[in-house]
């Protein structure tokens, strides 16, 4: 007899199975039985600060089976100048070259098992993902610019023609040409594939701070038309070619303001589009973080959901063949909740303490709560789940939701599935294995 834990686990999923198919057709679902895919896109996020604290090296990709399921590796983050360039710096809040390409990695944190040897010409991160490419040949490598925090001055880079080539020259040399600084000309040449656009956000606001003009809307469809152009000129060179893609909003005022819909995608491989943060501990009353549709009762009208997220990307010209859903390997925490229930839309005094980050942890870590003081509980129909302990509540996708995003992306056409980001799964990867199961061809 199978256990009680495969067995339900088995129930949940079959029910998910059920609801999707029979949920009312949207934008995104209908039309799906004319367009069927022959592969799914599969993008993960490594982030350079994984490293650190949650111990995350390059190699676990390998050893826990998580890299033979992608097809795309976007490494997390490339920074921009004021002066609007790629560059890489080791200043406090500018970049970090030593966990990039100078550290030595030692045996234990090697891909190959082979240490770096003093001297030698790339080392870091960017050494460990030439190596996880020879492993997996087929497995794409791109440079992610921005992010939260850098995407400061992607308005200055984008303002003009002069700007944008010379933007668009430094990214490619750095990342693609591998010309480092302190290192010998072409140390990192062949690491990274092509290039990821992480503008948080053109004409709207995201980190205090970040220049915004209302010109950056016109400017980001430029910018792309720049890379594209730039990056299929080296790839004459090296007849290959390179992909671009870029990460895009949930919000759809956000939409509106900064992107040209239908444009944008002329110069794009794909795009892979939020699909988490709706709520977090900013909000007063505990919420869903990346619920499948908006879930009866909840509070707020309009809300943010998966579906309100790629139908309006649909409705604004976007090929539900170039989107990519985001999937999040980590959870939105509220404490100090009253009002009783399951908790879910009840008052709360704030984000719940957490390992690195009030409001946030790591799927690997919420997995644990899970019979040890916390319920599990779910809205299948809504598509999302959450853990409550009377006092403090976790919203978070587990391997259940996960393959439930996976049955939507399938009817709905959809390019494939997005990670953010890789080292908040367990050792086992079992979310990424669930990613690939869902999104199996057959």
């Amino acid at each position: 007899m199978r256990p009680l834990r495969h067995r339900r686990l088995t129930a949940v999923v079959a029910l998910a199975t059920l609801l999707v198919t029979a949920a009312p057709p949207t934008v995104a679902s209908a039309g799906d039985n004319n367009q069927r895919r022959t592969g799914y896109h599969r993008v993960g996020y490594f982030t350079q600060w994984g490293i650190y604290g949650r111990a995350f090296p390059v190699k676990k990709l390998e050893t826990s089976g998580a890299a033979s399921r992608l097809t795309h590796l976007n490494y997390a983050f490339g920074n921009v100048s004021e002066d609007g360039r790629c560059f890489v710096d080791g200043g406090p809040g500018e970049g970090d070259a030593w966990a990039d390409y100078q550290r030595p990695v030692p045996a234990e944190e090697s891909v190959d098992g082979v240490a770096d040897a003093p001297g030698q010409a790339l080392n870091g991160n960017f050494n460990q993902l030439a190596k996880l490419k020879a492993k997996h040949p087929d497995l794409k490598v791109l440079i992610s610019l921005g992010g939260w925090s850098w995407s400061t001055y992607f308005s200055n880079a984008a303002r003009t023609d002069a700007s944008r080539k010379a933007f668009v020259t430094s990214c490619i040399d750095l990342y693609l040409r591998g010309n480092l600084p302190g290192s010998t000309p072409g140390a990192a040449a062949g690491v990274f594939d092509g290039i990821d656009l992480d503008w948080e956000w053109p004409n709207w606001e995201g980190e205090p701070g970040n220049v915004i003009r209302p010109e950056d809307r016109e400017n980001f469809t430029k910018l792309l038309a720049e890379f594209r152009r730039q990056l299929d000129a080296y790839g004459r060179t090296t007849r290959a070619h390179h992909p671009l893609t870029a990460f895009l909003p949930a919000s759809p005022a956000t939409m509106d303001a900064g992107y040209e819909g239908r444009k944008i995608f002329k110069y794009l491989d794909f795009a892979t589009v939020q699909g988490y943060d709706f709520h977090g501990g900013w909000d007063a009353r505990a919420n869903q973080q990346s619920a499948l549709r908006v879930p009866a009762g909840a509070p707020d009208n309009p809300d943010f959901s998966v579906e309100v997220a790629i139908d309006g990307w649909i409705a604004r010209g976007a090929p539900r063949d170039k989107l990519v859903l985001g999937i999040p390997y980590y959870g939105r925490g509220w404490t100090g909740i009253t009002g009783g229930g399951n908790g879910l839309f009840q008052p709360a005094t704030g984000p719940a303490p957490a390992t690195f980050e009030a409001g946030y942890e790591d799927y690997k870590k919420l997995k644990t709560l899970a019979g040890n003081g916390y319920t599990v509980h779910r809205d299948l129909r809504a598509g999302h789940a959450w853990l409550f302990d009377g006092t403090t509540l976790w919203t978070y996708d587990d391997p259940a939701v996960v393959l439930q995003k996976t049955l939507y992306i399938r009817r709905a056409g959809l390019a494939g599935a997005m990670i953010w980001s890789l080292d908040g799964d367990d050792d086992n990867a079992t979310l990424t294995k669930t990613i690939g199961l869902g999104l199996t061809t057959w």
